[in-house]
């Protein structure tokens, strides 16, 4: 079984950065998808970013450009979301997720989630 485990939420004012990491034991993800999500109250979970377990492709939505990078580190089955110039409207819970099929941005196609960690930006 896949455990994943998100950390380095917290509370930053707008403008601010902030790390997320995501830790996952369990298997091994050779051709996998790792992806991150976001959901704030009241609203549909959201796309923010994805990457290949190998290789470097990764994936973002046009709002994610130019703020948002993912990384991996693969000895340490790891995942990171680099956020930057965050704002009020990122306040959110982070998850991660991993797939083993594609559709990277669609959560119906990931296969194991974490709990999430919040992520809160104050103006």
């Amino acid at each position: 079984q896949v455990q994943l485990v998100e950390s380095g939420g917290g509370l930053v004012q707008a403008g601010g950065s902030l790390r997320l990491s995501c830790a996952a034991s369990g298997r091994t993800f050779s051709s996998w998808t790792l992806g991150w999500f976001r959901q704030a109250p009241g609203k549909e979970r959201e796309f923010v970013a994805a990457i290949s377990w190998t290789g470097s492709d990764t994936y973002y939505t046009d709002a994610m450009k130019g703020r948002f990078t993912i990384s991996r580190d693969n000895a340490k089955n790891t995942v990171y979301l680099q956020m930057n110039n965050l704002k009020p409207e990122d306040t959110a819970v982070y998850y991660c997720a991993a797939s083993t099929r594609g559709s990277v941005a669609d959560p119906t196609r990931y296969d194991y989630w974490g709990q999430g960690t919040q992520v809160t930006v104050s103006s």
